[in-house]
């Protein structure tokens, strides 16, 4: 813990400090100031008024120090964070990742999987405006069906984020596996119920009722598309099985993120191999302030949850837990929730509930994926989700209109969640 031998000179009591640094933190996100700036300036405000001024320069260094195991984990998972937002940044700068969909596209006879599978697939890469992407291929897909724009809206919406859960080069799956301490790959095994809902409540609010005809490709073009598939497709298998196969493996360092490091620089050089990039337009994606904010949100992470296991704050909750005032289960299912859907930031919600957390009881597996769901599910939801306005603002519909087909597809998704916590988790 960084925390060990480290003075105070607070300004405030530990809780009041909490109270104020988040909600400094709920503003900041609400101004939409970027992530990265709002997550690391948080806990340095909460060591300001908790903290020896002293000692924060020890703490800013200490939560990426590689020669403590805290440290070099809170590192290797920064590192992740910067590679995998890198590669996916590539896939958009080469318009690799519009051949990889026109190429899907033209493989699948059905439209109705081309609509679940199309949002999916580029929702792999995460990217600012990353709906925006799918958002005009759902439009001409969905044309010769004759579906809403509210509805077309929600296709997108839905689809594009039903693979996140179980991705693993997903910022925040690598985050909640690392604060957690759980593996990312048992987080993830424990999350595919809930994504089998996801694409049946999804299906059946989305697309049941709508008719459609089977597209009729040319044998010709067949194996050309074949071959263009799957060559857009390689570099983001290549890093998916990657990180998956190191992970596995028996090594602490692999099972810290150091496996999801190797992988997405490994996605990048195929990735520069198969759409023939060259050095500028591979070091482009470095110019752009988006992987830096990715970057230092995630730092920020790891410091907040530094800082609060610094002053102690489980001490404040940990009597109200104990009388029976609060119930653990109740905040690990509802706190995550109405934060990820009050700031529109997973990342930022998971922060702020398991920096309280550990001090108060150990994360287990099922608990982790809780957490992990039901942050992930208030996310998708939210107001202030990026993907969820430019996608109501591309379809020029309403969130009230979408959300008519969103909540139902919430409810019943959140509510298996509860019952895998409960009866099978």
């Amino acid at each position: 813990m960084a925390g060990r031998g480290i003075g105070r000179l607070s300004i405030l009591t530990p809780l009041i400090s909490v109270v104020i640094s988040f909600c400094l933190l709920g503003i900041m996100l609400y101004k939409r100031i970027r992530l990265g700036i709002t997550l690391c300036v948080v806990p340095i405000v909460l060591a300001l008024l908790t903290l020896d001024w002293s000692k924060i320069p020890w703490i800013l260094y200490a939560t990426v120090d590689p020669f403590r195991q805290d440290g070099l984990l809170s590192l290797l998972v920064t590192l992740a964070s910067f590679s995998t937002s890198w590669l996916s940044y590539l896939y958009k700068e080469t318009k690799m990742v519009l051949v990889l969909s026109e190429g899907l596209s033209a493989l699948i006879k059905r439209q109705k999987i081309t609509l679940i599978l199309l949002p999916a697939l580029i929702g792999l890469l995460s990217v600012p405006g990353g709906a925006l992407l799918s958002a005009p291929i759902v439009e001409s897909e969905s044309k010769s069906l004759g579906l809403s724009a509210d509805k077309m809206a929600y296709i997108n919406l839905w689809f594009r984020h039903i693979i996140f859960p179980i991705y693993p080069l997903s910022q925040s799956l690598i985050v909640a596996a690392a604060l957690t301490g759980i593996p990312l790959l048992t987080i993830l095994l424990l999350q595919i119920p809930v994504i089998i809902v996801m694409l049946i409540a999804g299906y059946l609010i989305g697309l049941k009722r709508v008719s459609a005809s089977e597209r009729k490709n040319s044998v010709k073009n067949g194996s050309t598309l074949t071959l263009t598939f799957i060559a857009s497709s390689l570099p983001i298998s290549t890093a998916i099985a990657l990180a998956i196969i190191l992970g596995v493996m028996n090594n602490k360092l692999f099972q810290q993120g150091l496996n999801v490091v190797i992988a997405s620089f490994a996605g990048l050089a195929v990735l520069a191999l198969v759409s023939r990039t060259n050095f500028k337009t591979l070091t482009r994606p470095l110019l752009n302030s988006w992987i830096y904010d990715v970057t230092f949100a995630t730092y920020g992470a790891f410091l907040l949850q530094n800082v609060t296991k610094t002053i102690n704050i489980a001490d404040a909750f940990r009597p109200l837990i104990q009388n029976g005032t609060l119930s653990a289960v109740w905040l690990l299912m509802m706190a995550p929730l109405f934060l990820s859907f009050l700031t529109g930031s997973p990342m930022g919600a998971m922060a702020i509930v398991i920096s309280v957390f550990p001090g108060l009881f150990t994360f287990s597996p099922k608990s982790a994926a809780l957490l992990y769901a039901s942050t992930y599910l208030g996310y998708m939801i939210a107001p202030t989700h990026l993907c969820f306005v430019f996608t109501v603002d591309y379809f020029k519909t309403t969130l009230t209109k979408v959300y008519k087909y969103a909540i139902s597809s919430f409810i019943i998704t959140y509510s298996a969640v509860i019952f895998l916590y409960f009866l099978l988790w």
